[in-house]
This record gives structure tokens, sequence and C-alpha cells, in this order.
């Protein structure tokens, strides 16, 4: 088994959620600020970076993150994460594998990843959760450099999310877009330049899942509603439509599904409907991103 690119786990220290381990190496860089947002909330942010700000074909990062027991950590990034041109047949490659203790919180809330032209990228995410653990996960692509002309022009892209609760599978997802000879990915994807899911799972999160679960019914009630006229029939798709559906025993946990037109619309969204992180976190996900 390859050695891990990175290693952090959170534990309780005189009460507070404390960084107790941080290892990283090329091509991973951690940086751990010492605080961010109000210094009342017990929370540990940790940003995933790469050297030279993006990742090389044939890279491998594969990164382990605990979170113990009544302890709140946050992932993040500083930007969009940047998939570089493949050579050859070579991938670029990420794995996270996170455990989340007994009424802890993890919230993964990245910018998106950009793919460049042909570039091929393949991600696994991996969650061990207990039935009081608390998860929060934000995973986005988007359509690439679209100003620079490139639009869905990476070769292949995948991303598997694995939740585990004790041991059984609760939550499985997997996205994949590739080229095709009967078709581009821009093709399939017509006007939508980014696509996003977002899981909130977990006792502490209920009455956020049940807001956002309401809102989203509302939002799209009114974009989707049958037109009853020539010219509502002719009008342009909305600028973002999303779908939320409940998953596991007793609905426990709530998956998000968005695609939009801008990358700042699905900035904006995230940052409505993650806003109540705030009071576990001590900063909303994504205050500073997409400003």
């Amino acid at each position: 088994m390859e050695e891990e690119s990175g290693v952090v786990t959170v534990e309780k220290v005189r009460g507070k959620s404390t960084i107790t381990r941080c290892f990283f190496k090329y091509p991973l860089k951690i940086i751990l600020p010492k605080k961010v947002g109000s210094s009342q909330i017990d929370a540990v942010w940790i940003y995933l970076l790469s050297y030279g700000g993006g990742i090389v074909s044939g890279d491998k990062i594969s990164c382990k993150i605990s979170v113990a027991d009544g302890c709140t950590a946050a992932i993040t990034t500083q930007a969009s994460t940047k998939v570089y041109k493949s050579v050859g047949s070579k991938y670029s490659e990420q794995i996270l594998e996170a455990k989340i203790g007994s009424e802890s919180l993890l919230a993964v809330v990245p910018d998106p990843v950009t793919c460049f032209s042909t570039a091929k990228y393949s991600q696994i995410q991996h969650f061990e959760i207990l039935r009081n653990s608390n998860l929060v996960l934000v995973d986005w692509i988007t359509s690439g450099r679209f100003k620079s002309g490139e639009n869905w022009d990476f070769n292949s892209y995948k991303s598997t999310n694995h939740v585990y609760l004790e041991d059984k599978p609760l939550f499985i997802d997997s996205v994949l877009l590739e080229k095709s000879l009967d078709n581009s990915i821009a093709e399939r994807m017509q006007e939508y330049q980014v696509i996003a899911m977002i899981v909130i799972l977990g006792p502490k999160l209920k009455e956020m899942q049940k807001n956002v679960k309401e809102e989203i019914r509302e939002l799209m009630s009114g974009q989707l509603r049958t037109p009853t006229s020539g010219s509502q029939r002719n009008r342009d798709a909305p600028n973002l439509i999303a779908s939320c559906s409940s998953f596991g025993p007793q609905g426990i946990g709530v998956v998000i599904r968005v695609a939009s037109k801008t990358t700042e619309s699905v900035y904006e969204f995230l940052r409505h409907h993650l806003s109540p992180l705030e009071s576990f976190l001590g900063a909303p996900p994504y205050f500073q991103s997409g400003q």
C-alpha cells in the first residue's frame, strides 16, 4: 500500500478541538490557520493545497483525516483545484479517507475542480461515520477554462463518494464524464457550466436539512412550472436547477444536486444554504470564495 501524501488527526485537548498530528509531502501541502472566524467557536480549519497551484498528470494525492469524538473540523481549499493536461495515458488522482467520531462534525467544503483540456482525473472520497456523526460534503466541477475557450474539453473525470455507517454502505455515488465518439461532454451538458453535489448528514444538521429541502422545492416549483403559452415554451433554461432527496434510515442524510450556467451562481447557492454552518465552524463556508 502506498504511503499517504498527508495525515491529519483532530482530537480534544483540554476541551478544544485540536490538531494533534499533521503530516504532508509533495505534491500535497496542508495549511492550518490559527483561527478562522469567531474565536468563541470550537472548530479547526484545514486547507488542502497542491504545489504549483494544480495537479500534474500522473500525480497521486492520498490524504487521511481523523476527527475524534466531539470534535469539529472543516476541510477547504484556497482556490479551484486545477487539473493540468494529461501526458499520454496518465491520470491525475486524489483520494480522501476520513473517519468521523461520535458527536463530531466534518465539513468538506472545497472550491470546484477545474480540468484543463485533455485532462484525465479520478477522485475517491471515503467516509466512515457513526450514528451520531455529522458530515457536510460538497463535490463539484466546472467546465474548465471557459474564458480561454475550453468547454468540457477534458478527456475524463470520475468522482466517487462512499459513506459507510458503522461499516455498512449508507451512500454510494459516482459521476463519470468522458469524451465519446457519439457526442462530446459539452453537447451532453448543453448550456450548463457547473455541476455540484452536496451531502448534509447527521442529527446536528436536521433543521438545516429541513430548510434546504423546503427552499429547493419552492425554487424549482417556480422554475419548472409547466408553460401555458407558446412564448413560455420557448423560454431559456433556468440559470440554476437543483434537486433534493433524503437517504438512509429515518432520512439521516440529504443529497442535493445542482447544475448551473455559472460558477458564481453555485457559490451564491452554497453560501446561502450552508450559512447555518457558521454556528459550528466559526465562519460560513465560501464567505471569501467566488467574490
